[in-house]
């Protein structure tokens, strides 16, 4: 029964997200479980956390079987495989937390419930979005970008917004567990976030720094599934200088990822025919484009920016299974036969400039790049604006791309800085530096967005120290839990109650 219910309270967690967006479900949720890890054994507390993220992602991520099996091509039961794997790596994050809990933290307590707990199992969240290249998808504090709560995300980042929801879950399950004390104090520190992001929400962490530029998105809408086929390449082309034509004029015009279905090496001409009219127009171009090396051994997922100058922006964060296989290469050769879609990419490394175009200097990121807010916050110092390009084509009419524009929703609040996004069929948009949405193109329907972006100057807290105050901060509070529970299993028992004493 407490499996079951752990399952249900993970799958319900989904819902906290885009597009649904019931973002009370991420205290409720995570308070659900800290509750049923009550008094349980080390074992059941594995499975019980095994439980809810099973249930968190397989709601959460079921559209990865539309881009492996639907669009990729691949066996069905290939695409199961995978996915089972995702999902079954995620919940033994979760079990293995559950187990700590169980083990090694104060068995009740304003300890347990209000520090420990929480510290625990963001430590573990800030875990899976960094090891071995990371998956920070569903991460808590993205379910906050339109709370309060947001607010406290340009000084700790999106894992201090996490932090701040599960201090909030623990208190809930401190008023049911606790005694009168600590129900006090679940009380109060079920107010502190709130009332410490209402005293934050004011402050404006950055200023304009020049002029607003007029900005187009080109969302040219080609299905995933027509985007690669030669017959369509010549199509593909017509559209996006058919509807750049539009655009003429908006000082910045921007591409999705791999908006033209071949390399740039193959089409100098189109690319500076493009270019020389857009010039012709006052216009710069960023153009998300493949490109090869110029000894052909080298393959990489760039963003081409065309103003004054040439510009390069490279993908560093590539997806594993996706954009490069880390296996032997006969299973690579295995994976070709089952008609998997893979490339191997180049990194293009870490600490790229921003790219010059309109007058902006522009933060860059390649689809599901920007979902590591610390790696971009490297290229903030210099960079006055951010730029995303993507194409979530591949995962269909699912939530995926709704879960991921909130995402960029997150890094534009985090930067204090304006976000353009070029999707290939949405959801295109410019995003403002609060996080809201300052203009958004219709889905699936090829379309010009215009807008205008401000550049804007400075650092917020979180820019300039990334995420080790919030780490740091959880460590302590998990060695605090350690030690009391290590204590008092070494203090002598208490006669007059027969049992070690211990503070509530």
């Amino acid at each position: 029964m407490r499996g079951a219910l752990s399952l249900a309270a993970g799958a319900l967690l989904a819902c906290a997200f885009a597009p649904l967006q019931w973002w009370p479900l991420a205290i409720l949720c995570p308070a659900l479980l800290m509750w049923l890890w009550d008094s349980v054994t080390p074992r059941q507390g594995a499975w019980l956390g095994f439980w809810f993220n099973t249930g968190t992602f397989a709601a959460g991520t079921y559209w990865l079987y539309i881009s492996i099996h639907v669009f990729g091509e691949a066996p069905l039961y290939i695409a199961a495989a995978l996915m089972a794997a995702l999902v079954g790596i995620m919940a033994l994050y979760h079990a293995a937390l559950g187990y700590a809990v169980a083990r090694w933290l104060p068995a009740r307590g304003a300890l347990r419930w209000l520090i420990a707990v929480p510290g625990a199992w963001l430590l573990v969240e800030w875990w899976r979005g960094w090891f071995l290249s990371g998956f920070s998808w569903l991460s808590l504090g993205y379910s906050q970008t339109d709370t309060w709560l947001a607010r406290l995300a340009p000084v700790l980042g999106v894992y201090g917004v996490s932090g701040a929801l599960l201090i909030c879950s623990g208190a809930l399950a401190a008023l049911l567990l606790g005694c009168r004390r600590v129900r006090w104090m679940a009380v109060a520190a079920l107010a502190v976030p709130w009332v410490t992001a209402a005293a934050v929400a004011g402050v404006e962490w950055t200023h304009p720094s020049g002029p607003p530029v007029s900005v187009a998105v080109v969302q040219g809408a080609i299905p995933q599934d027509q985007k690669w086929q030669d017959s369509n390449k010549e199509t593909t082309l017509n559209l996006y200088h058919d509807l750049t034509q539009r655009a003429l004029g908006r000082r910045l015009i921007v591409w999705p990822e791999s908006a033209p279905a071949d390399l740039v090496n193959e089409l100098v001409p189109y690319i500076t025919n493009v270019y020389r009219e857009a010039r012709t127009h006052g216009s710069a171009l960023v153009i998300g484009i493949l490109r090869a090396s110029d000894d052909g051994e080298h393959f990489y997922n760039s963003v081409l920016a065309l103003d004054d100058r040439l510009s390069w922006y490279d993908k560093d964060h590539l997806v594993p299974f996706a954009e490069f296989f880390p296996v032997p290469g006969f299973v690579r050769s295995w994976l070709r036969l089952h008609s998997l879609p893979y490339s191997d990419f180049t990194r293009g490394g870490a600490n790229q400039p921003p790219l010059p175009a309109a007058g902006l200097m522009l933060g860059a990121t390649v689809c599901y790049e920007d979902a590591y807010g610390s790696s971009m916050i490297r290229v903030l110092p210099a960079a006055n604006a951010l730029v995303n390009v993507t194409n979530d084509a591949w995962f269909g009419h699912s939530s995926a791309r709704h879960q991921h524009f909130q995402i960029a929703r997150m890094r534009a609040i985090e930067a204090g800085r304006y976000l353009i996004r070029a999707a290939n069929d949405g959801i295109s948009g410019v995003i403002g530096p609060h996080g809201e949405v300052v203009a958004r193109a219709p889905e699936f329907t090829p379309y010009v967005l215009m807008s205008s972006v401000t550049p804007r100057a400075g650092l917020p807290p979180y820019a300039r120290v990334g995420n080790w105050p919030v780490v740091s901060l959880s460590l302590l509070a998990l060695a605090c839990g350690l030690w009391v529970r290590n204590h008092r299993a070494r203090r002598p028992a208490d006669p007059a109650a027969g049992t070690p004493s211990a503070a509530a």
